[in-house]
């Protein structure tokens, strides 16, 4: 039972009727329920009703859906550094169709759950891992983001994760190539669409 909403508190009757989310589930009046987006994740292909909080995050996931997850499953080619390797091996890196890895196809190959990723950051020009303009979230599951930086062009990726059957964490680093070719602007294109997929995985983690 839900007798008020659940954002203004007013109280549900004949006139004040009680609207669902679609999304989180919770009660609330039409005033405060009122958006329809569409819910891609939850299969809602038609907008349905959505509070104004989880509308919001609905409207981020559609722009992706349109937009950046295209430029992941298309991927893109990188000098990829694997572990502790003395050498990087170019290798083209994109998301599976089922979006549930990370395929690094080039002399090897291998696949990387993306469950399994504990740690993202994003390199921007000019900075090393783990410096002020970097982009880094430690975790896509729990916990807070470290840091945000402003808009230098992204360069690399770092993550970590941890491989079936191993104790520790995988070090994985993508660096894009150095000339203004086409395939840099598509490294650079695939590794702000893996940003803001990211981002999006740590606002949606609790929807």
């Amino acid at each position: 039972q839900c007798p008020r909403c659940m954002q203004c508190d007013a109280k549900f009757d004949f006139l004040t009727r009680k609207h669902h989310c679609r999304r989180c589930g919770k009660c609330f009046c039409d005033k405060c329920c009122g958006q329809k987006v569409p819910l891609r994740r939850m299969c809602f292909v038609d907008p349905v009703r959505q509070c104004a909080e989880c509308a919001l995050v609905s409207h981020k996931e559609a722009e992706f859906y349109d937009k950046q997850l295209k430029v992941l499953l298309s991927g893109a080619t990188f000098l990829v550094t694997l572990g502790d390797a003395e050498k990087p091996e170019t290798m083209v890196c994109r998301l599976s169709g089922n979006q549930r890895y990370l395929l690094l196809e080039g002399d090897s190959r291998h696949e990387i759950e993306i469950t399994r990723i504990s740690a993202v950051q994003v390199l921007t020009e000019g900075f090393q891992a783990g410096e002020k303009d970097s982009h880094a979230y430690t975790s896509l599951l729990g916990s807070q983001p470290v840091s945000e930086g402003g808009n230098a062009r992204a360069t690399g990726m770092s993550l970590q994760y941890t491989a079936p059957g191993a104790e520790g964490t995988t070090q994985l680093k993508l660096t894009a190539g150095e000339d203004a070719s086409a395939s840099r602007r598509q490294s650079t294109a695939w590794l702000v669409a893996m940003h803001k997929a990211t981002k999006l995985l740590y606002e949606s983690r609790d929807q």
